[in-house]
């Protein structure tokens, strides 16, 4: 090789890296343009939880923010809290009505408009969260929900798990079945009508509200969600009591509403980040619960609450209660029947799956825990 020969490869190679680092640039100067395309939009979301509440309230603070990102800022969700444009059990109606474009919230604070809204949020004694997901993303259990959606104008993605919930704060110690006769309960929708099959008298009575109504004993006994939301909202100073598990929410969803007109006035590339922005929120709002409840609850048992698991015939009787419930239900409303059928076969697959693989896994590492191996 001569070297004329060996400078003009020389040449070439600086000319072509000249070249690809010119190509690069105007590849990167290109992406401002395409965002110059986005078009500019403002929505509210309404949520039906306090700011106090930062896990639960955060998730749709956490949308919010992947959706700027991903569009440089020009697609905007402002989170509003409970009771600063509507209280937060009307969240899904001001979406519905088109007062906000978005609300954060759970399906059964419906339960009065429609029992199938609890359909897509949780139904006593069926999934837990992993189960849920399974179903929600590969089951077709979002999809069945936003068919019966349709009616009410709107449509919904999930954004938050909170795994499994406690049975909440109670006045009076509960040693069986008799000591729910009466008991009035802050508990919502659906779980409410399966509850009160156990003589318990259901309040619907929103977050921000539970605690001076526990305080004066107007209401004996109030679930919400889990230890960390609950320490916040201070229920062990009032009602000592703090049994497990919510039986009634054993994997609820939390979901982002849109309104289905200004759903279907944006723009695909719009939709596709929401819904990768929700899915990414569903996960981790459940990473960050199970992360923050171990130590709350803790906490809780070391400021004087007193953990309990529900006595085995209040469980029994509350899954039998869902059982007779669901039958009703389903000769009351076809939509409510044609959700609960979908997802009743792999609910049976998933727990004979589950006692294979998690549960007997979970069960070897509690003991080892118990053993002070863990």
């Amino acid at each position: 090789m001569t070297d004329k020969t060996k400078l003009d490869r020389r040449r070439f190679l600086t000319t072509a890296s000249l070249g690809g680092a010119a190509a690069a640039a105007g590849a990167t100067l290109a992406a401002p343009a395409i965002a110059q395309e986005m078009p500019a939009i403002t929505w509210r979301v309404a949520s039906s939880f306090p700011k106090s509440l930062e896990t639960i309230y955060g998730s749709g603070v956490d949308v919010s923010e992947r959706v700027k990102a991903m569009t440089d800022g020009k697609f905007t969700l402002q989170v509003f809290a409970a009771g600063e444009i509507v209280p937060g059990l009307q969240a899904i109606d001001a979406a519905t009505d088109g007062t906000v474009e978005v609300a954060n919230s759970v399906g059964y604070y419906s339960w009065g408009k429609d029992p199938a809204f609890a359909c897509g949020a949780d139904l006593p004694w069926t999934f837990n969260a992993r189960g849920k997901a399974a179903y929600n993303y590969h089951g077709g259990g979002i999809d069945a929900y936003n068919e019966f959606l349709v009616k009410h104008g709107l449509m919904c993605l999930p954004v938050g798990n909170t795994g499994a919930q406690m049975g909440g704060w109670y006045r009076k110690q509960i040693t069986g079945l008799a000591d729910m006769q009466g008991l009035k309960m802050r508990i919502s929708g659906l779980a409410g009508r399966v509850v009160e099959k156990l003589g318990v008298v259901p309040q619907q009575i929103a977050g921000g509200d539970i605690y001076p109504a526990l305080e004066k004993g107007t209401i004996d006994a109030a679930e919400w969600v889990g230890p960390h939301d609950d320490e916040k909202l201070g229920f062990q100073k009032v009602a000592p009591y703090y049994y497990y598990p919510g039986f009634w929410e054993g994997g609820p969803t939390v979901g982002m509403f849109f309104n289905l007109a200004k759903w279907n006035e944006l723009p695909e590339v719009y939709k596709s980040i929401l819904r990768s922005a929700c899915q990414a929120t569903d996960l981790n709002t459940l990473s960050e619960y199970d992360f923050k409840n171990p130590p709350a609850l803790k906490r809780l048992a070391q400021s004087g609450a007193q953990p309990l698991p529900f006595p085995e015939d209040v469980m029994q009787a509350g899954f039998d209660a869902s059982r007779q419930v669901y039958d009703e239900l389903s000769a009351e409303n076809a939509e409510f029947k044609r959700m609960w059928d979908a997802q009743k076969p792999f609910l049976s697959d998933w727990y004979l799956y589950s006692q294979t693989t998690d549960y007997t896994f979970d069960t070897m590492m509690m003991i080892q825990q118990r053993n002070g191996k863990v």
